[in-house]
């Protein structure tokens, strides 16, 4: 499993030690096929999470934008903008993901050489259509 998460882009320039410590202390939380884990313009509720298995669509105003599969991400932004969730995500499947808050990102930040903020501002400009 962490090899997985080690292979995400946003983990990549960051020491393995700072990740695995993160994660593996990070709660999982399973979902049922079909049930809501955020809703489009709910408030942040300060956390952001790793899929951890099965699929997961994105809606946005009840259209289908996209799925996410085991090891993507999702509203790590919505967390460092303290904004309303722009998206709501419903599990395709019985699901599960990793927890993680905004204590763990600025863990993260700070124990590394900026590439992550770099990967952070990347994610930003996709997410906005820059």
């Amino acid at each position: 499993m962490t090899e997985n998460i080690l292979n995400l882009k946003i983990f990549r320039w960051i020491d393995k030690d700072v990740v695995e410590e993160i994660i593996l202390g990070a709660p999982d939380k399973k979902f049922e096929k079909g049930e809501k884990i955020l809703l489009e313009w709910s408030s942040s509720n300060w956390e952001w999470y790793i899929l951890k298995s099965w699929k997961v669509e994105v809606t946005i105003k009840w259209k289908k934008m996209s799925e996410l599969s085991p090891w993507e991400m999702f509203w790590e932004i919505a967390l460092l903008n303290e904004e309303e969730r722009t998206a709501t995500i419903t599990a395709i499947e019985d699901s599960e993901v990793i927890i993680l808050t905004l204590d763990n990102l600025i863990n993260l930040i700070n124990n590394d050489a900026n590439d992550i903020n770099k990967e952070i501002i990347r994610r930003i400009e996709e997410n906005i259509g820059i």
